[in-house]
């Protein structure tokens, strides 16, 4: 597939699905339709990291700003729900738990309140004036330009996948983090250009997202730890902590052990260095 139709069908399919997913998201409020409209805002946000490196147009990042505050408004009720969910599969194992449990359905249903009316006054008439300028913008632009950039963009952001993964330190979780904001970055621009990579391996993308899910897993702890700590500000006196946070603490490690286990497989989701072949043209 060329370069030039595929950015713009990209871009344009992208925008539907983020203006569709927030209409429904409006209409019918619920965690499944807040889940879909931060994926489809975080995958037009990808986009849109990749055209500004591209295009270099200063526009972009105004859109963009916009953008990343829409999905900062949603993080705290995402990181609570996932956290609830986790426990409704594990309290019947660990009922030292409930109680925080009831803590976040508590917090929940605040940040629902407040997530409803900040989704109801989300406004994308910016966003959509650069999203329709970007479009013209990619029709001008040069076929083999447009190729050698793109790929330049992502053998950039690649390189600094790889930078912190060299610094990598179990005992240091921040170090992880890093890596993961780098590694999201480049699997969202991946997803986009996978078309015109040669030979893609057909579960690549899934092998990226579960890589991508390892180090998430590491965070999701890090947040239940800071969650734990503030419920145990205002617990009862007679609430013990200790086993809440025992039980966080290990899972905290096994969490890391489990990435660092496997995570050298990062090196097979793109080439090496710009004048290396990728991984699936050397074992042809």
């Amino acid at each position: 597939m060329d370069t030039l139709p595929l950015l713009r069908d990209t871009l344009n399919s992208r925008w539907d699905k983020y203006k569709s997913e927030l209409k429904t998201c409006r209409r019918e409020f619920s965690e499944e339709a807040v889940h879909d409209f931060r994926v489809a805002a975080r995958r037009l946000l990808s986009l849109l990291d990749l055209l500004r490196e591209i295009l270099q147009d200063p526009g972009i990042k105004k859109a963009r700003r916009v953008m990343k505050d829409q999905l900062d408004q949603l993080d705290e009720l995402r990181n609570t729900q996932v956290l609830l969910a986790d426990l409704s599969e594990s309290i019947a194992d660990t009922p030292m738990l409930r109680s925080f449990q009831e803590y976040l359905q508590k917090k929940e249903r605040k940040l629902l309140r407040t997530t409803r009316k900040e989704i109801k006054s989300m406004q994308t008439a910016s966003v959509a004036k650069r999203i329709k300028k970007l479009d013209q913008a990619i029709g001008d632009f040069n076929q083999e330009n447009l190729d050698i950039g793109l790929f330049s963009v992502v053998d950039e952001v690649f390189a600094i996948v790889m930078q912190r993964y060299a610094l990598v330190d179990p005992s240091q979780p921040s170090t992880i983090h890093r890596v993961r904001l780098a590694f999201k970055k480049f699997r969202y621009m991946v997803e986009v250009i996978h078309p015109i990579l040669p030979d893609f391996p057909a579960d690549q993308l899934k092998r990226m997202h579960d890589y991508q899910t390892s180090m998430g897993d590491i965070q999701d702890m890090e947040v239940a730890l800071l969650y734990l700590s503030a419920f145990n500000e205002i617990a009862p006196a007679s609430y013990d902590p200790d086993p809440a946070l025992s039980h966080y603490q290990k899972r905290h490690q096994i969490a890391i052990s489990n990435y660092i286990e496997d995570k050298g497989g990062v090196i097979t989701f793109w080439r090496s260095a710009p004048d290396q072949s990728f991984q699936q043209e050397k074992r042809k």
